[in-house]
């Protein structure tokens, strides 16, 4: 039996269809207003804490993320049977599943970040399934770099807003809406928050990771790139609309972009031969045109994009799933190699066939729903109406034209040759998901008033703050809307018949287009240079240099802190006591005859006398069992470099170096004066209270400074010693070899 053909791949799907049917327990609930909330303390000193909000947004998402997730555990269980990484490749997608999970329904703006950077982390490894390849690993760290970059903007912009909020809590930041809006500091928060959700989305300029991400498996494309990841962008957007919204700034960025991008993808996915990076681009089409309905705001608006976010999720993740149906059905999913296969492939011709359908905004499917309430809202938009609306329209058509692509060219005309000698339909775990997802698109169109009871009405609530504007229907009668559908199917056929001609002139013309992802390129070459140019500079072999930099790098930021900070010198006199002169002296003469000597046993013996020293400070101020172990590290370092410096050659002493004396100099003043500003400053005593209060009856010790380095600093002080355990082993391991090559001399 091979590896996969266990019982066990299955479990993950069953895993994702439990957590399916227990969060469509809450459908009716949150369909009436009840809002099911879990709040647990995590840092409450800083207001922060696991709080998860399964609203009519969140719930929706749940649902897609779990019930797609479980057709595509499926699907992935078959596709990979005989691969002995299935194993892998199922942890990594369940790991994206509970980070989507978990973003979507996160109330508290640190979790929240904690999921998405989860799923940045596991898209990463997804997306570089086939690491052996280049192209998997350069898919994989393009989409790492760019939606990591966004996710460090969004955690910077999440901060700000929760400390103008001042809550964390993304239901208490949308409350407080009209307060981020009318601070200064909305611009800032607006660019990092819009930042996150446009290199996760894939909108202009950051869309081209997307297509790139095709280098992943099909089972990974189908959930990653069509029904979660990437609508993580759009579902930030969507929770942030009540305390973002409504200002000349979103518009003029969200609808702009929006509809650029929309134009843009739709048009290069024309360019496409490979069906499944055709979809690629088409995906990025459908996020941009939530993005734009969004940026259009309002009721209609946001019902459009609701609507258009589930006839989404059912067709792309259907189409994705059946273009793997495709390959590995005939052996290839590039449409130019194959046709005629409805025959063959009869029920994934059917498959396919529903899910364009409903791509194409056909009736009676839910994407003509879709279409029509994206007219209906365009038509009311308060920004260049005209234009957005024409936008949609041709990104509609060139998406009919697509649906003729993946639906028309692979499966009728003459059959030809294709790469597999008998294609046919794959078996019942591949065909099962994509069948339920393509039916999904007829049944939402043929009684949409359910859908919209179940989920468009909740999620227009939870981001509009108010009811759906009328209802869904698959026919409202003639008007605007029907209109423009009318117009959008009639271009989209002369599309679709022009297709090779479009093909053919994009094909020539791509050479002469500056490439989208150039400026990625260029940052990585740019990047690439300061590092090899910094290792060289930094890296150069010598032990002295390294340590001069160190120190200057130091010196550096205490001189800033003491310039910067506001610490007052304290009122201090010379001591009369001989003793304190008597101990200055011996630590100064040490000093001089550590730098001087030119005798290694002279120099060790200084180095004691200054250790020593120290250790009668301690004495002096109380602190003997400081000065004991300061005692006991002079003794091991004497020996140490007892040890160590006589197998080292002789030489004359320690030279002087002017630099490395200014070196000295500036961190050693730098030193000095931070610990004279110290003992300016007043004393605060709220730590040596709690531990004096602490010490005895939590951790049962009177010794307090043991208490503390073994109880309250415990971990520290485990990391102390491991140190110098690693420390020990390496001088260990450094003289053993030194003797080994002396007797190999002899």
């Amino acid at each position: 039996m091979s590896h996969g053909a266990g019982l066990w791949r299955f479990i993950p799907a069953l895993v994702a269809a439990a957590a399916t049917l227990w969060f469509a327990q809450f459908i009716g609930p949150v369909s009436h207003g009840d809002i099911p909330e879990y709040v647990a303390s995590w840092v409450p000193q800083l207001g922060i804490s696991f709080a998860f909000r399964l609203d009519g947004l969140a719930l929706a998402f749940a649902l897609l993320i779990c019930g797609i997730g479980a057709m595509v555990f499926l699907y992935a269980s078959a596709y990979f049977r005989s691969d002995r990484r299935l194993l892998s490749l199922q942890l990594s997608l369940m790991a994206f599943a509970v980070s989507m999970v978990g973003l979507t329904t996160a109330d508290d703006a640190i979790t929240l970040f904690i999921f998405w950077e989860g799923t940045t982390v596991t898209s990463f490894l997804l997306i570089g399934f086939d690491h052996e390849k280049e192209k998997s690993r350069r898919a994989a760290i393009q989409a790492l770099i760019i939606t990591g970059a966004g996710g460090l903007a969004l955690f910077a912009g999440l901060l700000v807003m929760g400390s103008l909020v001042g809550s964390f809590r993304l239901s208490e930041m949308n409350l407080a809406g009209d307060v981020i809006r009318a601070s200064p500091l909305y611009p800032v928060i607006f660019t990092l928050v819009i930042l996150g959700c446009f290199t996760k989305s894939a909108q202009w300029p950051f869309h081209f990771w997307l297509p790139g991400a095709m280098a992943a498996p099909t089972p990974v494309s189908a959930y990653l790139h069509s029904a979660t990841m990437v609508k993580a962008g759009v579902f930030l957007m969507a929770r942030f609309t009540p305390a973002l919204s409504g200002t000349d700034l979103w518009t003029w960025t969200l609808v702009p972009v929006g509809a650029f991008t929309m134009i843009l993808a739709s048009v290069w996915a024309m360019r496409q031969t490979d069906l499944k990076l055709m979809l690629a681009f088409t995906t990025v089409m459908g996020l941009s045109m939530m993005t734009m309905l969004l940026g259009i705001g309002g009721p209609y608006a946001v019902a459009a994009a609701m609507t258009f976010l589930l006839v989404h999720a059912f067709y792309k993740a259907g189409l994705f799933l059946s273009v793997g149906m495709i390959e590995k059905g005939s052996g290839s999913r590039d449409y130019t190699e194959i046709s005629g296969l409805a025959r063959a492939m009869p029920h994934t011709a059917t498959v396919v066939m529903l899910a364009a359908l409903s791509m194409a905004g056909m009736i009676p499917f839910f994407g003509f729903i879709g279409k029509e309430l994206i007219y209906e809202s365009t038509a009311h938009a308060h920004f260049a109406p005209q234009a957005v609306t024409a936008a949609a329209i041709l990104a509609n058509a060139l998406m009919f034209a697509c649906s003729g692509m993946v639906a028309i060219r692979p499966f009728f005309f003459r059959p030809r040759a294709c790469p597999k000698d008998k294609p046919a339909d794959p078996g019942w775990a591949l065909w099962l998901g994509p069948t339920i997802l393509a039916a999904l698109g007829l049944l939402c169109g043929l009684f949409p008033s359910a859908v919209e009871h179940v989920l468009v009405a909740p999620m227009v609530q939870a981001v509009a703050g108010e009811g759906l504007p009328g209802h869904l229907a698959l026919w409202h009668g003639p008007g605007l809307p029907l209109y423009l559908s009318l117009a959008t199917f009639a271009l989209g056929f002369v599309l679709y018949l022009l297709l090779d001609a479009i093909h053919t002139g994009l094909a020539a013309a791509e050479p002469k287009l500056p490439r989208t992802e150039s400026w990625y390129d260029g940052f990585m070459r740019g990047l690439g240079k300061v590092a090899r140019r910094t290792s060289v500079l930094v890296q150069n072999g010598n032990m002295t240099s390294y340590l001069r930099r160190t120190f200057l790098a130091l010196a550096a930021v205490i001189w800033i802190a003491l310039l910067a900070g506001t610490a007052s010198w304290p009122g201090f006199r010379l001591s009369v006591e001989a003793i304190d002169w008597a101990i200055f002296t011996i630590i100064t003469a040490s000093i001089v005859v550590v730098l001087r000597t030119a005798s290694r046993l002279t120099g060790i013996t200084a180095l004691g006398g200054i250790g020593s020293g120290i250790a009668i400070i301690f004495v002096i101020y109380g602190a003997t069992d400081v000065a004991m172990t300061q005692l006991f590290v002079e003794i091991l370092v004497v020996i140490f470099m007892a040890i160590a410096m006589v197998r080292l050659p002789r030489t004359g002493g320690v030279p002087f170096v002017p630099l490395n004396a200014v070196v000295a100099g500036i961190l050693g003043v730098a030193v000095s004066v931070t610990l004279l500003m110290v003992l300016g400053t007043g004393l605060d005593l709220s730590l040596t209270e709690f531990f004096e209060e602490n010490s005895a009856p939590v951790a049962l010790g009177h010794n307090i400074v043991n208490v503390i380095l073994v109880d309250f600093r415990g971990l520290d002080t485990m990391g102390e010693t491991a140190v110098i355990a690693i420390a020990a082993i390496a001088a260990y391991a450094v003289l053993m070899a030194g003797r080994k090559r002396a007797r190999g001399g002899e």
